[in-house]
């Protein structure tokens, strides 16, 4: 039976519903944290769980118990400070994946530094963008053309390595188009379909949506 994973939404503004609200109607067990009780009683009507607490306090993290959660997401961009004391508590309470809101390079600099594993910056959706990206377990980056068709980047498995495309025929199997090959940041649209792949490889592609849940 497949485990559960568990979130921690920190500053529930904008961006930080979107990506607690998704994750929720997603079937993901999230724990949404703000500083402002009135934030809180707000997000309280549509999240599940939600507290009204000071995650730069290290005896918060405890009582919320953080250690026991596997990604937190940290979206309180405005106020670097409790970001930078929210990460720092966050690694040393043990979580895997720390995820933090930035507003500029210097502060993803800083957030990146001080530990966090990734640092993101406000766009139009993001939030949304970023909970679908958790959810699709196994791909680097997702990006929805509509409601169906995706583009999706797919990191090379194990037992595809060695193999060309035309071997595996992805598409027969999976549904999936293969658009771009990138390796080591260089992106090949021009792909050999007889070239082996190997796990420094990522796969560019583009699929019905519905279809993706076979790759997970």
């Amino acid at each position: 039976m497949k485990v559960k994973k568990t979130y921690a939404v920190f500053g529930l503004g904008r961006y930080g519903i979107a990506v607690a609200r998704v994750l929720v109607e997603n079937g993901m067990e999230v724990l949404a944290v703000d500083s402002d009780q009135r934030v809180v009683n707000y997000a309280a009507t549509f999240l599940p769980v939600c507290k009204c607490a000071d995650v730069a306090d290290a005896e918060v993290i405890t009582k919320l118990g953080i250690s026991n959660i596997d990604t937190v997401i940290i979206c309180m961009a405005s106020n670097l400070e409790a970001s930078v004391m929210a990460v720092t508590l966050c690694k040393e309470a043990g979580v895997k994946t720390v995820i933090a809101k930035c507003s500029n390079e210097m502060q993803k600099k800083i957030l990146l530094r001080v530990g966090a594993d990734q640092v993101v910056f406000p766009e139009t959706e993001s939030g949304v963008r970023l909970a679908k990206n958790l959810l699709s377990s196994g791909f680097i980056d997702m990006i929805s053309l509509s409601e169906d068709v995706s583009i999706v980047e797919i990191d090379v498995r194990k037992e595809w390595c060695g193999r060309n495309l035309i071997d595996l025929n992805l598409r027969k199997k999976y549904g999936i188009n293969i658009v771009a090959i990138k390796k080591h940041d260089k992106v090949t649209v021009d792909v050999n379909p007889e070239q082996a792949l190997d796990s420094d490889t990522t796969l560019i592609v583009i699929a019905n949506t519905a279809k993706l849940e076979k790759l997970k």
